[in-house]
């Protein structure tokens, strides 16, 4: 985890979005967020709910928050919040902070989505998320060349995949260090 970084600077793109992880018994699941309008104002294609910082917010926490409140109805206590992870950028250099918070108990169901931003709300519990079947990679080529490659979550309501799932991956990586391991290494290729 790092130290809670401050807005960017007038003329950067920056974001954050809350990574909320629900508690139900002993197992836990990363609820996750698919809106229309939510990837047109943050890349994070579809993903966790956040956005882009306002002048006013005191820091990304505080924008993830803000963002969680508006756009799921979910009022997430400062104190919940366990964390900020490394920020992850787009194609196009924005930068967002993805930010760990426990809400407790929760059901999909109970939240109260904006339908401006948000198309529909669904969790994949970890234990789905950290099985092998379940896991991907996405292979992508730019003017006819590999360019990257990027993870991606199978077999749920929705494919997780662009910066949800490089979130998500850096969220496993720390929560399920012996269970989750990338299998990909970052310099393999596609074949064929």
């Amino acid at each position: 985890m790092l130290p809670r970084p401050r807005p960017a600077s007038r003329g950067t793109r920056s974001a954050s979005a809350v990574l909320p992880l629900p508690s139900r018994g002993p197992a836990s699941s990363v609820s996750r967020l698919r809106g229309a309008g939510h990837a047109a104002r943050l890349p994070v294609s579809g993903g966790f709910p956040g956005g882009k910082c306002d002048p006013t917010d005191q820091d990304v926490v505080h924008t993830a928050l803000r963002e969680t409140h508006e756009e799921l109805g979910l009022t997430v206590p400062e104190e919940h919040v366990w964390g900020v992870l490394r920020p992850v950028h787009d194609r196009q250099k924005a930068s967002v902070v993805p930010v760990l918070a426990g809400v407790g108990p929760l059901d999909p169901q109970s939240l109260r989505p904006n339908p401006e931003e948000v198309d529909e709300v669904f969790a994949l519990p970890l234990s789905h998320l950290l099985q092998a079947q379940n896991q991907g990679y996405t292979h992508f080529c730019l003017h006819g060349h590999f360019s990257y490659t990027l993870p991606v979550f199978l077999h749920g309501p929705h494919r997780v995949w662009g910066l949800t799932a490089v979130i998500t991956e850096f969220t496993l990586q720390l929560l399920a260090p012996g269970a989750y391991q990338p299998r990909l290494a970052s310099s393999e290729r596609p074949t064929g």
